[in-house]
């Protein structure tokens, strides 16, 4: 047991020694100035290289990195959209589904119309039968009327016709000359 502690001791020592070794090289490679010159010169290398092919790709009309991301993000985007306007649809679709009770209504009310067509059928059978049968005359009723006398034309006597003024102070007998 007592070498087993000694052991992870040693390695740990070992570990932080090399640690401390790598970093004090990089450090001193950093701090050396040719190093740091063809660091420098590696990533303008770098960058102008990712230029030339966004350059090359654009003109085979093929996508960039940052189009495909953009494109990405896009997609997302309108995928999210399309899972609310489902989500819409889906209440929408449960409300119509709780209304579609009325499809049981409109049943039912056709059942109804059908009853009422029957009652207005046996209504119309009653009638049929139950027609009133021809009244007898009796005696004490004249079998028809006497016609009333018409009214007569109006005479010379009774003026002019209703409408038309008289002259002042003239009767009803008084004819004026035209």
């Amino acid at each position: 047991m007592a070498d087993d502690s000694s052991d992870e001791g040693l390695r740990r020592r070992i570990a932080r020694s090399g640690e401390d070794a790598l970093g004090k090289l990089a450090q001193d490679l950093l701090e050396n100035p040719l190093v740091n010159g063809a660091i420098t010169r590696a990533f303008e290398a770098r960058e102008k290289a990712a230029q030339a092919q966004e350059v090359a790709m654009g003109a085979l009309n093929l996508p960039s990195a940052a189009d495909v991301e953009r494109l990405t993000r896009r997609v997302r985007s309108v995928s999210q959209r399309l899972e609310g306007i489902e989500d819409g649809v889906d209440r929408l679709d449960r409300s119509l589904t709780s209304v579609s009770g009325a499809v049981g209504l409109e049943e039912r009310l056709e059942a109804i119309e059908r009853s009422l067509e029957a009652i207005a059928a046996d209504v119309g059978k009653l009638t049929k039968a139950a027609k009133p049968a021809p009244r007898r005359r009796t005696a004490s009723k004249p079998a028809t009327k006497a016609p009333t006398a018409m009214p007569s034309a109006p005479t010379a006597d009774d003026g002019p016709p209703s409408g038309t003024a008289r002259p002042a102070g003239s009767t009803p007998g008084d004819a004026t000359p035209e």
